[in-house]
């Protein structure tokens, strides 16, 4: 049988919508509120506005890219053809190896939230994270067309439990908890925004998976303007609920959203509560997992990855090679998570740079590419320099980018050496 070198395209218009809601919608809808709340009291409820407006143009961004160079290569190919091969490569390489740590801190924390509710120890979380990531890669090696269909199920269910937090919320909400609005200063508004930043990051993971949408101009536009959209309102809502009826005071602030779960339905609000940080952390491991995966197929096929990379399934046509590849580096996480050798709050920091360069690639990309469309322009440079703004803020995670550089500098010059080419 020949093997297969292309991609299948599979993704419809309610898959892309899925996959681009469980890349963004992630754990942070569950801490997140209550931290923003606690900063900057009901006046945090204005940054969150201001976020909500603010998805929209980093959300089109991707989306217009997506639509105009539908690409497995994603940020990587937009980059590529904006500013050269190796740029391109170098960003597809940030936003690779930012998966290999995302992933399992997604699922350790995902895992960590059933364990909590439910008494059990870290042998479980370890157990449940694995599971997840699990989940996670056999789906993308079925084939994004399952994975889209299994990435539907879990954000119904992510949408419901959280609409049902809100009206759940709705009795308890006082207006006397909206006072004073801004008790702790107008600046500190401007500091609940900046945490808030992270909660919007994930448009970029979906734009991998442009190659294989059925529809690419109607998938990553329309498609990721109501995704925008449903992440925006429930974000907000979330807030609107923990602020109301003041459950960050009351149930903590990294708990907020548990304790409004766990109000209305006694003993059983902890597992939902748990359940529900399942179903939102795999609903973002499916989501990367499915961008790493094709990212890395992408930089196979032209040569700035190991060819094993670029290794596709006969039967269903899924880079095989890049989900060994990020099954080896979930696995080693996993094991220095299990040892104790790195923690949670460790591991979460170093994607942070790479995720937020390959967002820089892309946003500077559009620029350049999209000049052709004034609103794709002007929506790639608030993109760009809201992104931009919040890079220094990394701190020591910048040394991550830093490594991979090296590492993807010698990559090429002993590829080159093999080639007997000439080093220029």
């Amino acid at each position: 049988m020949k093997e297969s070198t292309s991609l299948q395209r599979n993704i419809g218009m309610p898959q892309a919508i899925a996959l681009y809601i469980g890349a963004v919608l992630g754990s942070g809808v569950l801490i997140v509120p209550g931290l923003a709340a606690e900063m900057a009291g009901p006046a945090s409820l204005l940054a969150w506005g201001f976020m909500t407006l603010l998805i929209l143009p980093m959300a089109l961004t991707m989306g217009l890219l997506s639509a105009k160079f539908p690409n497995a290569g994603g940020v990587s190919h937009f980059v590529r053809l904006a500013y050269g091969p190796r740029a391109g490569a170098l960003v597809g390489w940030f936003f690779l190896m930012s998966v290999p740590i995302g992933g399992p801190v997604a699922a350790l924390t995902g895992a960590g939230y059933m364990t909590a509710a439910m008494g059990w120890g870290d042998h479980a979380r370890i157990a449940l994270a694995a599971g997840m990531l699990a989940i996670g890669l056999v789906t993308n090696w079925v084939g994004m067309q399952l994975a889209g269909k299994i990435q539907i199920a879990v954000v119904i269910a992510i949408v419901a439990v959280l609409v049902f937090s809100f009206a759940a919320a709705l009795p308890r909400m006082e207006s006397i908890h909206f006072t004073p609005f801004v008790p702790h200063g107008w600046m500190s508004v401007g500091q609940s925004a900046a945490i808030l930043f992270w909660c919007f990051i994930g448009w970029e993971a979906v734009s991998h998976l442009s190659e294989e949408f059925k529809d690419p101009q109607r998938a990553a536009v329309k498609g990721v303007t109501i995704a925008a959209i449903i992440v925006g309102i429930l974000y907000f809502l979330s807030a609107l609920a923990t602020v109301g009826t003041q459950s960050y005071l009351k149930g903590g602030s990294e708990a907020s959203l548990v304790w409004i779960i766990s109000q209305p339905l006694g003993t059983w609000g902890g597992f939902i509560a748990g359940l529900t940080g399942i179903f939102i952390c795999t609903a973002t491991i499916i989501a990367y997992s499915g961008a790493a995966s094709r990212v890395a197929f992408a930089l196979s096929r032209q040569e700035y990855a190991p060819k094993w990379m670029g290794k596709l399934s006969k039967r269903f046509h899924t880079p095989t090679g890049a989900i060994g590849f990020l099954l080896l580096c979930y696995t080693f996480v996993l094991f220095l998570y299990g040892s104790r050798l790195l923690s949670i709050t460790t591991l979460i920091q170093f994607p942070n740079a790479t995720f937020i360069l390959t967002y820089i690639g892309g946003c500077a990309a559009g620029i350049r590419l999209l000049k052709g469309n004034p609103l794709g322009v002007t929506i790639s440079w608030i993109s760009f320099l809201a992104t931009a703004a919040v890079f220094p803020f990394t701190g020591w995670a910048i040394g991550y980018p830093i490594v991979i550089t090296l590492i993807f500098a010698g990559f090429i010059y002993h590829r080159n050496i093999a080639r007997g080419q000439r080093i220029t």
